[in-house]
């Protein structure tokens, strides 16, 4: 075998072999060698290897093609290698997933420094995005740093879900004095779609597979690599305040979006594993499901720790992983990474231990990895080896672990078959583990169980082709990001996600010469979910700008045709009230699905699951507390304006971030119609009939908060639903179109 070490390369090269032809072309800050008969290569500062004719980057810089180095062999080959060169400190390091760090600049700061040099982290959970720019130069400082590294492994750049729309008017797209043109899918610096719960809306599975592709493109063009998401707890319990983030309550609905987007956003077309430039791993969470939160509590919270089973069905939950992510059709074959939830899955283990999933070998090595054969990465939820203080405070989340060390926490995961640590950095802290396991089980078995995580972790990180090239260019980023072609695929979807409800006596679509009267929404002061205090405001939800494009503006209800109110689903609260004079160890709350005041009469005496170091009681019932929606004024303002329209048309429109109680909102609705997440301008398409109403109900909306009590956590379409004036029940899967009631191949398939 011919070798050689290559310092500069000529503009054109032919192998020895003849057939390889390789150039090179200077980018914004790295260079990237092009080679006919091999992949492309980005580097900075690594030394190019001649071997054969085929070029690679000598990332060890030892003038030797290590295995871990040659593109050529499979990734777990290479994995293994690179594992085996590693020290521990280097091993502890890849164990570790950053908190949230911003792109907001194109160098480092002190912050990410520390991560990449003193922790060894190379995975980076990117949270906010200067520009595409801007993002994919930072991208490039942070790889350019860990190539000019021992061993020069890149990082595995990651982000939370970050193309959807916030659902405030696009009033900057309506520019009449430049040259009077409109487009309501607008600009914006990446595609807008809408939130998981709207995408499930539209029960398309192609629009599914677009979201997949169109997304992961802009990834791959930021320089990320891995997408914490998607999140396919089947939302069994109407009052988790994540519900937004679920593809709704069904098994078989999230199962099969689950396989597609998981598909869409692995596979790189054409490539003999699936893998490839074009691919972004898919960290599906939240293993086993963490739909079923006692009450409907937050587990971000000690008061929302345990999830519970009434109705014995935790086996269902686990099918949009079982049947779906982990059962993808292409060549990728499953989701590459797994997010076990915070919960306690309580009383499921048969060992009789409740620890949090991410603490459990019951819930990740007897379940996910023995049964269900998974071999990926699976790494935390962030936080879980955190200490914390009290259950009403959001700090760390170590749930039944509460008392341990934050080494011996550390060692918990692990042994449960844990390779990840989420948001966690003191790369120290790991290395007492690896102590504390050596005390336990030897010196051999710690370094084969830490060797084991590292090549799973390396697997994924080879697998979308870091190791040869991790830089991306920044003014390709500028291109690619919310270019024009994508940010109308995410507008459509948008527009297919929202779901009519009610359009008594054909109210819609409207008449664009109608005179229409948007009222004034007031909000109160409150809490945000994160207890923070938010200011009293006053809003016209769809500005008068972006109103007037499509409708005559009528600033009273005396000069108007029809009335269109803006609302939001009720805002409840968190299900537990601090302490004060009354109850000065705190106590737990109702979560309400209606607006007005609502006391919880028929909830349990008793609550199934409950304890905590904190606590005193272990009953954590809220029976006959009452609790009120902090925007309950929405449902007044509703009302108000029936009385002030007389008998002209009232159009309710309501972001929907989980199931409501529709009963104070529907009697003086003429027309009703729901969304989660899209913009104003998607909105006034469906009410102006420029688009047709075709989205479905992605869960049940209750008649009653009778019906929210009594039902299971754990079983998902058990509640009676609401029936309106027309005589439409508001079940999963229901949605009108301007002919009536959709029944279609989907309502057929999924009903």
């Amino acid at each position: 075998m011919k070798r050689s070490v290559l310092f500069l390369i000529p503009v054109l090269l032919l192998s020895a072999c003849g057939r390889n032809v390789i150039t090179t072309q200077r980018q914004e800050g790295y260079t990237l060698l092009h080679q006919t008969q091999g992949p492309t290569l980005g580097y900075t500062t690594a030394p190019i290897l001649e071997v054969d004719g085929y070029a690679f980057k000598d990332l060890s810089r030892d003038g030797r093609l290590d295995v871990y180095e040659d593109w050529r062999k499979p990734a777990a080959e290479r994995a293994e290698d690179l594992a085996s060169r590693l020290t521990l400190e280097e091993i502890c390091g890849l164990m570790l997933y950053s908190s949230a760090v911003d792109a907001n600049d194109t160098t480092l700061d002190a912050k990410e420094q520390s991560l990449l040099s003193e922790d060894h982290i190379r995975h980076m959970l990117v949270r906010n995005v200067a520009s595409p720019a801007v993002g994919a130069g930072w991208s490039n400082a942070v790889q350019a740093f860990r190539e000019s590294e021992r061993l020069g492994i890149p990082s595995n750049n990651s982000t939370d879900p970050r193309n959807y729309s916030n659902g405030t008017a696009n009033i900057n797209n309506y520019k009449p004095e430049q040259d009077g043109e409109f487009d309501p899918a607008g600009e914006s610096d990446i595609s807008k779609w809408p939130r998981e719960l709207g995408l499930a809306a539209t029960f398309d599975m192609d629009v599914i597979r677009t979201h997949g592709e169109v997304v992961s493109a802009e990834y791959r063009a930021l320089g990320i690599t891995t997408a914490l998401s998607p999140q396919v707890d089947i939302a069994t319990e109407p009052r988790w305040r994540r519900f937004y983030g679920t593809f709704g309550e069904d098994p078989a609905l999230s199962r099969d979006m689950a396989q597609v987007y998981c598909e869409a956003f692995q596979n790189t077309p054409g490539s003999k594993t699936g893998w490839g430039t074009q691919s972004v791993n898919c960290m599906v969470k939240h293993w086993p499901g963490g739909g079923s939160g006692e009450g409907g509590r937050d587990a971000h919270f000690g008061t929302g720790k345990y999830a519970v089973y009434p109705g014995n069905n935790f086996a269902q939950g686990l099918i949009p992983f079982t049947e779906g992510a982990f059962k993808l059709p292409g060549k990728t074959r499953m989701a590459s990474a797994v997010m076990p939830y915070y919960t306690i899955s309580y009383g499921q283990d048969p060992s009789g231990e409740n620890v949090g999933n991410g603490f459990s070998k019951y819930i990740i090595q007897d379940l996910l990895r023995d049964k269900y054969n998974y071999d990926g990465v699976v790494c935390t939820d962030w936080g879980i080896v955190k200490d914390y203080t009290v259950p009403w405070k959001h700090t760390g989340t170590p749930w039944g672990a509460e008392t341990l060390s934050g080494a011996e926490r550390r060692l918990l995961c692990f042994e449960a078959g844990v390779d990840q640590l989420g948001g966690a950095k003191d790369n120290a802290v790991s290395m007492e583990a690896y102590r504390l396991w050596t005390e336990k089980y030897g010196e051999e078995s710690a370094r084969a169980r830490f060797k084991l995580s590292a090549k799973r972790i390396l697997v994924n990180i080879f697998n979308v082709g870091l190791f040869e090239n991790p830089y991306v260019s920044p003014s390709a980023a500028a291109a690619v990001v919310g270019s024009k072609a994508f940010v109308a695929a995410g507008y459509d979807a948008q527009l297919k996600s929202i779901v009519l409800l009610k359009n008594a006596g054909g109210v819609l679509p409207l008449d664009r010469k109608l005179r229409v009267y948007e009222p004034l929404r007031h909000v109160p002061a409150g809490l945000t979910h994160w207890q923070k205090p938010t200011p009293t405001y006053d809003e016209y939800p769809i500005s008068k700008e972006l109103l007037g494009h499509y409708f005559e503006v009528a600033d009273t209800p005396e000069d108007a045709d029809v009335a269109i109110v803006s609302i939001k689903s009720p805002v409840g609260h968190w299900g537990y009230i601090q302490p004060d004079a009354e109850y000065p160890e705190g106590h737990y709350q109702p979560i309400s699905l209606q607006w007005g005041p609502y006391t919880a009469a028929t909830a349990r005496e008793r609550s199934i699951a409950g304890g905590d170091p904190h606590e005193r009681s272990d009953n954590r019932s809220y029976r006959g507390f009452t609790e009120i929606s902090s925007n309950s004024t929405d449902a007044l303002l509703v009302q108000q304006t029936k009385q002030l329209m007389g008998g002209k048309p009232v159009v309710v429109v309501l972001a929907m971030e989980r199931p409501f109680v529709p009963a104070e909102i529907e009697p003086w609705a003429d027309a009703l119609l729901v969304f989660c997440g899209v913009s104003n301008n998607a909105v006034l398409d469906i009410l102006s009939g420029a688009a047709k109403p075709y989205g479905l109900l992605p869960c049940q909306l209750p008649a009653d908060m009778e019906t929210v009590e009594a039902q299971c956590e754990d079983v998902p379409r058990d509640m009676t639903c609401y029936r309106d004036a027309e005589g439409h029940v508001y079940d999963f899967a229901y949605g009108l179109d301007f002919d009536g009631v959709i029944n279609d191949s989907r309502v057929k398939k999924y009903r």
